[in-house]
């Protein structure tokens, strides 16, 4: 993990800035400098591994930086610098673009790139065609090819003059007796550089200054068309032109480009080390770093404008201000079951979701767009001091008190009804952390509903479902387990691998339109867990992912999870998985081995007569959570606690909501 300390340093750097920023500076660029620190530094301080990171925009004087000198390895990002220095040693006639290098056996060297794998040793190119392949497809031969041309030294020479001394090659790649600098090969590999170094570079060929602006201009030609697109431009609003050199060797994730956006262009360079998460693939942490980091400057860069009060009343997605607000509390007050906005003021997907479903009860079309028609169906706007007196009566069981509890928020309710009893924070959305499985379960329940053929079909464990970190069923890369077997591995230790591994099989199925073809199983499972929440009324959840890790997206409210839980409750398989204490199973790994797997439930209340479920979880940003059941006397209550303090509390909490609730009910 980063280095919290370092931080300070990170903010003395914001204040700095701040305060000797001169006179006239717009206000804006101070809050765009604050905002940068905000958005970013949390992320890295929550990374596994060595983070450098710089961001800056081109056009206003706003940096973030962090750790933004200290030499970092390069793995192919160094490439970058090696095409500068071919671009300014052609400008002095010392290399001709069109000169014909020639690809032979012997320059054959393992990993990225398409010369090996596609074609025939003996191949002629021109140099400038080297270097495209060597950008585009951070092809390491092609990369060799250039380097026989231009030179490691003269590289590093012009690396010197350009005013960057900490960036250097070390060898040819993948030739590491060729190293001119071999301790230097030994702590950084290929090459090393800093993240001020390599954004200074980039920002000198937006501008046009390096070598002369022809050569800036097919310089940002190359880098425009590398194909990744997993990285800076990952989360980025379609359509958002980056161009960008990455890097990727074992535990070093690297990348720098330039990202074009509504106010201007802004520079971005992350460096990460020694990462805990090594997987190669896109879902790997140091990727999914990196492009946080360019959705975070992008969204503080270019904020979205607040509209104006719509002159025709028309209200909509993007819409804000206290109409917004009217129009959610009207809704929350008019549909049954109330859609429990919070009354922010922000017209966004979730209040789209309850127009919309305003629009189906009264005929109209669900456009999810408040016009004329929308505001006649909703009626007279409900005013924010609507709320009945209280009443003069004492209720029947006065005397009976709120249960004392630690949690955050927290339901109790009859889920046979539907009726909800009492709660604290009902309508919050919160982190949920595993109690997010309850909709992995319901979702591939519901799909083997349909298809009871596949309940005992084999299900592969792939590296990512194994590596998947948090709670484990502790099943192992390339092992089969039986469809029936992973869901009690999902529910009963919390086996975030089994949530991986479960959505990566039953993503495929639920492909309904063409749009979805692209997004990985896990994504399209994911994306088939929120269609269910908007059919189930669920509107303050959202889903993110199918184990329940953090992230600032994935929320639930008290509410629909309990709406949730009634709505799986009703499944036998479901009822019967999680009143289960004690399963074994069997894996099947490669070579046909078999290993017994046995699980035992997290969930504690199991050892007490009368309780029957359903779902713990636990994350530092959840807290302790619970959703849990008990049967007395022929009935049942359901209750949702979510942000207790410690595992051991949640239990506590939810005895205490139970009697509470049971005593509401006059039983003992």
């Amino acid at each position: 993990m980063s280095n919290p300390r370092a931080f300070v340093g990170c903010s003395v750097i914001v204040v700095l800035v701040l305060w000797l920023c001169p006179v006239g500076v717009a206000a804006s660029s101070e809050w765009e400098t604050v905002a940068l620190a905000d958005a970013i530094a949390p992320r890295i301080k929550a990374h596994e591994g060595q983070v450098a990171v710089v961001v800056k925009h081109l056009a206003r004087d706003v940096e973030f930086a962090y750790r933004a000198d200290e030499p970092m390895p390069t793995a192919s990002l160094i490439k970058l610098p090696v095409m500068i220095a071919a671009y300014e040693q052609a400008a002095q006639g010392r290399l001709d673009w069109q000169q014909r290098v020639v690809f032979a056996e012997e320059d054959r060297v393992p990993g990225s790139g398409i010369l090996g794998p596609h074609f025939t040793p003996g191949l002629q190119l021109t140099l400038r065609d080297a270097v495209r392949l060597m950008i585009v497809y951070s092809d390491n031969i092609a990369t060799n090819l250039v380097l026989k041309e231009l030179g490691l030294a003269t590289t590093n020479e012009v690396l010197e003059r350009l005013g960057c001394p900490r960036t250097r090659i070390h060898a040819f790649v993948y030739r590491a007796n060729t190293s001119l600098d071999p301790a230097g090969s030994a702590q950084f590999g290929l090459g090393r550089t800093t993240a001020r170094e390599m954004t200074t570079l980039l920002a000198r060929l937006q501008r046009g200054e390096i070598v002369n602006a022809e050569a800036c201009r097919a310089m940002l030609d190359h880098l425009a068309a590398c194909d990744d697109r997993s990285r800076l431009a990952r989360l980025l609003p379609a359509g958002t032109k980056v161009a960008l050199k990455t890097g990727a060797v074992n535990a070093v994730r690297t990348v720098a480009g330039i990202v074009e956006g509504p106010s201007g262009p802004f520079v971005v360079c992350v460096l990460t080390a020694e990462n805990k998460d090594r997987r190669w693939s896109d879902e790997n942490a140091a990727h999914l770093l990196s492009a946080q980091i360019a959705q975070a400057a992008y969204q503080v860069f270019n904020p979205q404008p607040s509209p104006a009060a719509p002159s025709d009343g028309v209200l909509k997605a993007g819409s804000q201000g206290e109409l917004v607000t009217d129009l959610q509390r009207t809704l929350n007050r008019r549909l049954n079951p109330s859609p429990g906005l919070s009354l922010d003021g922000e017209f966004g997907p979730v209040t789209e979701r309850a127009v919309k479903q305003l629009q189906r009860e009264a005929g109209l079309p669900e456009t999810g767009v408040v016009d004329s028609a929308t505001w006649a169906a909703l009626g007279p706007l409900v005013p924010a001091d609507d709320n009945p007196p209280p009443q003069a009566r004492a209720p029947s069981d006065a005397g009976i008190d709120r249960p004392i509890v630690t949690c955050k928020a927290w339901l109790a309710g009859d889920p046979a009804t539907g009726e909800i009893v009492g709660g604290e924070q009902i309508e919050q959305p919160r982190d949920f952390a595993s109690t997010t499985k309850i909709m992995t379960a319901f979702v591939v329940l519901r799909y083997l509903e349909q298809h009871p053929e596949e309940w005992d079909q084999s299900l592969f464990v792939s590296q990512a479902a194994d590596e998947t970190p948090g709670s484990t069923a502790a099943v192992r890369f390339g092992e089969r387990v039986r469809v029936r077997d992973m869901l009690y591995g999902l529910m009963l230790p919390s086996g975030n691998d089994a949530a991986v591994a479960l959505a990566e099989h039953f993503g495929p199925k639920f492909v309904r339109v063409p749009d979805v073809g692209d997004l990985s199983p896990v994504l399209v499972f994911v994306r088939e867990m929120n269609r269910t929440a908007e059919e189930l009324g669920l509107t303050a959840t959202q889903y993110v992912n199918p184990h329940g890790l953090t992230h600032q997206d994935h929320k639930a409210s008290p509410r629909d999870l309990f709406r949730l839980a009634v709505a799986a409750w009703r499944h036998p398989e479901f009822r019967g998985l999680v009143q289960t204490r004690y399963h074994r199973a069997e894996a099947v790994g490669p070579g046909g081995y078999r290993r017994v797997l046995v699980w035992r439930n997290t969930n504690q209340l199991l050892a007490i007569e009368g309780y029957a479920g359903i779902k713990t979880g636990t994350t530092d940003a959840a807290g302790a959570c619970l959703v849990a059941l008990e049967q007395r006397s022929g009935r049942e209550a359901l209750v949702v606690v979510l942000g207790s303090t410690s595992p051991d509390a949640r239990y506590i909490d939810s005895r205490n909501i139970f009697r509470w609730y049971w005593s509401r009910q006059g039983l003992p």
